[in-house]
This record gives structure tokens, C-alpha cells and sequence, in this order.
């Protein structure tokens, strides 16, 4: 059997001394000013029916640089899989090519993708996402079909050594108008659906030697209450923190999700690193060794916040 993902990735955090990563969400539009025609000038006699195909190269171009500029620092990324399928087959092609940049530089990927189906379907979905040389070492999952729809991406993970997170308390405004939802015990959805997932994740071959489960959780960094809560449930988990910086959350709401060993989360950060370029304090450096310097300094918030806290 492969080896365990949570394995993995503890080890890879313990390496980088970093519990972080960044988000690969490139948007054409806010890419470094004349980057894009920068790339575009290396398509000799580009035609416009290309024009496409040229800014699928620039936001590739792109988050290969900010791979390089941040692979020093970070244990992870996590490519958003919708920024590459906007732009159809060649956006596919594309968040391929970038995760294999990624692994190349001893990276290990969470790829966004937050698939989910019926049972049948969502081991189509598994195959897709979690077999092959290509594959992530990890991706995003919804739960929201039970068991049938989840288990064909555990199994896949156990058998390969990948891993998945689980959506149970999602880091936007709204979530609260559905995962708040409470039954006449006053148990909420959010909380339900972190008791089945720590249920499914102590199954057999999923927990590895750290005594973390390959089937972790995806919750937000904006409601660290309830992140606490969460990590009572789910004492086996890794969680996933997206919401900081951008959305809200500092470093000291996502330290409310580890342990008091300082393990058992990772936390994402996207747009305030991968933009650093356009902040005031990074303006007399050139937009890769902007990027270079938000992400250390994300990561440097996040352990000290973490220290503070133990």
C-alpha cells in the first residue's frame, strides 16, 4: 500500500517549518501589468482565432512563476481547477502542466476541484483526479451525496496514497444560510457532517503512523469558533484553512484549528500572496520577489500566531 498522505504532508510541513500554502487561482485580468503580452510575443505570427490559446499560456506562465518564487517557503499548492477550465481543453491541459510543475519542485499539491456525485459518477470523478503519474497528491471533495458518493474517493486515496478534504464548514458569508442549519437536538449540518467524516476517515488503511487520517476537512478559517468545535469532533483530521487574508481571517483565527502540538491544519492563502505585486509595501520589487516575500511573510504570521497560542 501507498504511503499515507497525512503522512506526507505532516512531513512536508515539518520540513518547510511552514503550516501553509498558496493558492494558484490565476485570473487573467489581474496578472502583473504586460505580462500576459509578454508571453503572447513568444507565439510567433500569433492569429486571433489563437488568442485564446495565448492567454491559456500566460496564466500557465504565470503560476509557474509563482511556483518557483514560493517553493522555497511552502509545503503546498492549491491549483483552482476552475481558473484553468474556463478556458476549456487547453485550460485542462494547462492545470495539468501545473501540477506536475509543482511536484517537480518536491511541492505537494491540493488541487480545488470540489467534485462530488452519485456513486457511479463520482468514480468516474475519483479516477480522474486521484489515479495516474498526472494526478494531485490531493483534491477537494463534497460530502453531500453520503456515503455512496464519497466512498469511491476514499477508496482511491487509500489505494494510491493521495488524500482528500472533505467541505464541512466552508469559509464564505453565506455558508451559514445551509451548514447552520440546525436539527431539533440543536446538532448543526456542519456538525453532522463532521461526525461522518471522522467516521469515514478512522476506516481501514486510512490513518497513517501520525495518527492523521488521509481523509481530512475543508473548514474556514473565518469562523474559528466553530473551528474549535470541529477540531473536538474531529481529532484525526486535517483541516484545510482557506480565508485568510482576502476573505478576513488572521492568523490567530486560523491557529483556533490546530492542536496544541501545532499540527493538524494547513492554511491557504491565494490572492493576498499570488498578488503581492500590486500592495504599496512591495512596490520597489519585481512582481516574482513580491510574491516571494508575501508568501514568507504569510508564513511567518501563521507559526508565530500558532506559538502564541500553545
Amino acid at each position: 500500500m501507498a504511503e499515507n498522505f497525512a503522512d506526507r504532508l505532516l512531513a512536508a510541513i515539518e520540513a518547510k517549518g511552514s503550516p501553509v500554502c498558496v493558492g494558484l487561482d490565476p485570473v487573467l485580468d489581474r496578472l502583473p501589468p504586460g505580462f500576459p503580452e509578454q508571453v503572447k510575443r513568444t507565439w510567433p505570427r500569433l492569429q486571433e482565432d489563437l488568442e485564446e490559446l495565448a492567454s491559456v499560456a500566460a496564466v500557465q506562465a504565470f503560476c509557474d512563476e509563482v511556483i518557483k518564487a514560493v517553493a522555497d517557503v511552502v509545503p503546498a499548492v492549491k491549483p483552482q481547477i476552475a481558473c484553468f477550465e474556463r478556458y476549456g481543453y487547453a485550460g485542462v491541459a494547462a492545470f495539468t502542466e501545473v501540477v506536475r510543475a509543482a511536484q517537480r519542485r518536491g511541492l505537494i499539491v491540493i488541487a480545488d476541484v470540489k467534485r462530488g456525485d452519485i456513486g457511479s459518477t463520482a468514480a468516474q470523478y475519483a479516477a480522474a483526479h486521484l489515479a495516474g503519474e498526472n494526478a494531485p497528491d490531493a483534491i477537494t471533495v463534497s460530502g453531500y451525496f453520503g456515503a455512496d458518493g464519497l466512498m469511491p474517493f476514499v477508496d482511491a486515496a487509500r489505494e494510491a496514497g493521495k488524500g482528500i478534504f472533505v467541505l464541512v464548514r466552508t469559509s464564505n458569508p453565506s455558508a451559514a444560510e445551509i451548514q447552520d442549519f440546525a436539527d431539533a437536538s440543536g446538532r448543526k449540518f456542519y456538525e453532522h457532517i463532521a461526525e461522518w467524516v471522522a467516521r469515514v476517515g478512522a476506516g481501514e488503511g486510512l490513518v497513517g503512523d501520525s495518527g492523521y487520517s488521509c481523509v481530512g476537512a475543508v473548514v474556514g478559517a473565518t469562523f474559528p469558533a466553530e473551528a474549535r468545535r470541529l477540531r473536538q469532533i474531529m481529532p484525526r483530521q486535517i483541516f484545510l484553512l482557506p480565508g485568510y487574508g482576502a476573505q478576513g481571517a488572521t492568523a490567530a483565527d486560523c491557529a483556533a484549528a490546530f492542536k496544541a502540538d501545532g499540527t493538524g491544519a494547513i492554511v491557504n492563502a491565494s490572492r493576498s500572496v499570488i498578488y503581492a505585486f500590486g500592495k504599496p509595501e512591495y512596490a520597489d520589487m519585481s512582481w516574482p520577489e513580491a510574491i516571494a516575500a508575501a508568501a514568507k511573510a504569510f508564513a511567518k504570521d501563521v507559526r508565530q500566531a500558532i506559538a502564541a497560542g500553545r
